[in-house]
């Protein structure tokens, strides 16, 4: 249920393309002085210390023989030393992503142009990578992974028995959807051979979504999808010899249908694979070491928690791969919460100890860069401000963060800092400011002239958002923001809207670019007359320590709900001018279950819901994300029955507008019908939308988002008077 920062991006600027594999973000020059971009007259090298951008590969390289365009890139990398260049095109959607197309190599020493994979279906091949030492590629097709000789084009299957629900090489909807798995094979650094994962499938029930609209007669659409209280899919790592085509499975303990593996790369320099396996309570996490000739496996570090434990994707843009490896090997660094804040560790790969490096009572966000040449690792945290994030940096052996960001840069910044280089492409934004850009060179963060009078502007146009902080009738602080409506007179009273969202996968309340902006009104709510706000309850992924995000466990639904409310009771003492009477919540996918919730069960001050993509029922969401936060049902089941806002549908007193798409895979439709159901069975008249075949996101079809923003905003109007009064 994390879709919704995306989805608010991609609608904030009316753009619905799906993208490819998060993660990988900016193309980088061999010496980290450029970044490269596909462009339409080829591959461009832009420095970034000002220089002249310039063509490295012209767009007629790429262009097939027999044809007048190049072929349109999607994406493309260069072998190690920049001899070869793979290019991705004809990219197809993999339920979220764009991870399946065409395959082509450039030669640019010799100017051959050949595409891999001939004889598999168009679009078919994914996560195509050149070997090491440059003689081959390897992809996964219709769920086998395949070797390509490329300086004879013969292709030779790895693995032989994938099937839809048998995969070799990718993951499944669930491994995908919540630990960001999707490429499933990595090169050995001799070159010769491959470790991939096998997922089995085949004892997990397909759901049915109805696909109504395609054809005169209906048809299923089935996806392999394990609900919370079903074992998840059984999961091994084999390494296939690349000369022969026999795998070495690895003897890694443990039911593997009982267990996940959502981390696994090779160990630099040796013949050794390394992998985290998390039980299926996600509260027990080891790190283990896999001998790829023998399969013999040794556990090197273990690690529990009360509630559970996240994986890399959670600090690194949804990217699960990698390794973050110093000393040849010999450690690496880890992060972890188990001194109560999420810390930075180095772990030995002999002895397994582990060495705090990040001291205080602060969270790291992300890792930006492990720089051993410079040793120093950056990161960025905010200590003081949990709604923005500022870079840090640290000497590699551990100790005291010094703030590289300029204090006079108050917001939130994101730094993609290369990894040959000390340059970085920094971009920010806050509340009354749109995102900018710039390249600036570390540590000095000397930013340009353009950017300083983007801030000064901001700053000069005042508050565009109220920032605030409450305090519960259960002693806990919650902050949020508000935005006033224009020409505000504080002697009236006046409606006000609240977006939540209130699971671990999100926070509302970042000052970024977006706060305060409602995508969906069709309008301006300020100048309307209506107030906006947003609050974060305790359990969203705010850096305010362990607690804070982990006192949810196996209360979602329960102890968020509470957190909202009185937090929004508080605001009604706090500040007279909100109207009682005109209270309006709304959200979507887990906003939406948490719009449902205050509408259920807090009744008395919620006037007006609209929920949209909701789980009515937390026993139809998938095992991996609703396992991990609530426990298994089958030792707890009353947890996930409390936490459901269909336990309390029958409290509705005010008006509710629900929505949903019916080929949603992520949330399924079934979530609707059972919740008008339990509405029908007690007599509580709403009004629902039903969008046909649209997904998650409601985004797919001719005219789609003018409807839902209009239907949105009418229903607001209609039962939520704007205006003071």
């Amino acid at each position: 249920m994390k879709k919704i920062t995306l989805l608010v991006v991609l609608l904030t600027v009316s753009c619905f393309t799906v993208f490819a594999q998060p993660g990988k973000g900016i193309r980088w020059s061999r010496d980290g002085r450029a970044t490269l971009k596909a462009e339409p007259q080829g591959i461009v090298a832009t420095p970034l210390s000002g220089a002249a951008p310039a063509v490295i590969v012209p767009a007629q390289k790429y262009t097939p023989a027999g044809t007048a365009k190049a072929l349109p890139i999607r994406d493309f990398s260069f072998s190690a030393d920049e001899k070869k260049l793979l290019i991705y095109t004809n990219s197809k959607k993999v339920w979220r992503y764009e991870t399946r197309g065409d395959y082509w190599l450039l030669d640019l020493s010799t100017g051959k142009l050949q595409q891999l994979g001939k004889g598999h279906a168009a679009s078919s091949l994914m996560f195509a990578k050149l070997s090491p030492d440059g003689t081959k590629a390897a992809y996964v097709s219709d769920h086998n992974l395949y070797v390509e000789d490329l300086s004879t084009g013969t292709i030779k299957a790895l693995t032989a028995n994938g099937t839809r629900r048998f995969i070799n090489g990718t993951f499944d909807w669930a491994y995908e959807e919540e630990f960001g798995c999707r490429d499933g094979f990595r090169w050995s650094p001799d070159s010769k051979s491959i470790a991939y994962w096998q997922i089995d499938a085949t004892k997990i029930r397909d759901f049915l979504m109805i696909n109504n609209t395609d054809s005169i007669y209906s048809f299923n659409v089935p996806v392999e999808y394990p609900v919370a209280g079903q074992s998840p899919s059984a999961c091994r790592i084999g390494v296939v010899d690349v000369a022969t085509a026999t795998t070495r499975w690895m003897d890694v303990p443990g039911d593997q249908q009982q267990h996940y593996i959502p981390r696994m790369e090779w160990v630099p320099g040796k013949k050794q694979l390394i992998i985290q396996q998390l039980n299926r309570k996600q509260n027990e996490s080891k790190i283990m070491l896999c001998d790829a000739a023998s399969g013999k496996v040794h556990t090197l570090y273990t690690e529990k928690d009360s509630a559970w434990i996240d994986v890399k994707s959670r600090w690194d843009d949804d990217n699960i791969a990698g390794w973050d490896f110093i000393r040849n090997g010999k450690d690496f660094i880890w992060v972890s919460e188990q001194d109560g804040w999420r810390h930075l560790y180095s772990v030995s790969t002999e002895t397994g100890k582990a060495t705090l490096l990040t001291p205080g009572n602060y969270d790291v966000i992300t890792i930006a860069k492990i720089d051993e040449t410079g040793n120093q690792i950056w990161f960025t945290a905010s200590p003081d401000n949990p709604v923005q994030e500022y870079l840090y940096r640290i000497p590699l052996s551990g100790g005291k963060a010094d703030r590289i960001t300029p204090a006079d840069q108050p917001g939130s910044h994101e730094y993609s800092i290369s990894p040959y280089s000390s340059w970085a492409v920094h971009s920010f934004s806050n509340a009354c400011m749109y995102p900018v850009s710039e390249n600036v060179e570390l540590p000095a963060h000397k930013s340009s002239p353009e950017v300083m009078q983007t801030l000064k502007q901001a700053a000069a146009q005042g508050k565009c958002l109220e920032y605030f902080e409450v305090q519960t009738a259960d002693g806990i602080n919650i902050g949020g923001w508000m935005r006033k409506p224009k020409n505000f007179d504080p002697a009236k009273k006046y409606p006000i809207v609240f977006y939540v969202y209130g699971e671990p996968a999100g926070a509302t309340t970042r000052d970024v670019a977006g706060a305060g902006r409602n995508f969906l009104y069709d309008g301006d709510m300020a100048a309307d007359g209506y107030i906006y706000a947003s609050m974060d309850n305790r359990g969203t992924p705010l850096p305010k320590g362990r607690y804070w995000r982990k006192s949810v466990y196996r209360k979602v639904g329960v102890l968020n709900a509470r957190d909202q409310a009185q937090a929004t009771q508080a605001l009604l003492k706090k500040y007279s001018f909100i109207d009682p009477a005109r209270i309006a919540v709304w959200g979507w996918s887990g906003g939406g279950s948490m719009t449902l919730n205050l509408m259920f069960q807090y009744p008395e001050i919620y006037k007006t819901g609209i929920a949209i993509a909701a789980v009515g029922n937390q026993l139809t969401y998938d095992n991996i994300y609703q396992e991990r936060y609530m426990g298994l049902p089958e030792e707890n089941r009353e947890d996930f029955v409390k936490g459901s806002p269909i336990t309390y549908a029958k409290n509705l007193k005010g008006n509710l507008l629900y929505i949903h798409g019916t080929g949603d895979d992520n949330v399924h439709y079934q979530n609707a019908e059972m919740l008008l159901n339990e509405l029908i069975k007690y007599n509580k008249q709403i009004q629902f939308m039903a969008y046909p075949n649209r997904t998650h996101s409601i985004s797919e079809g001719e005219g789609t988002f003018t409807h839902l923003s209009t239907l949105y905003t009418n229903y607001l109007r209609a039962h939520c008077e704007p205006g003071g009064k």
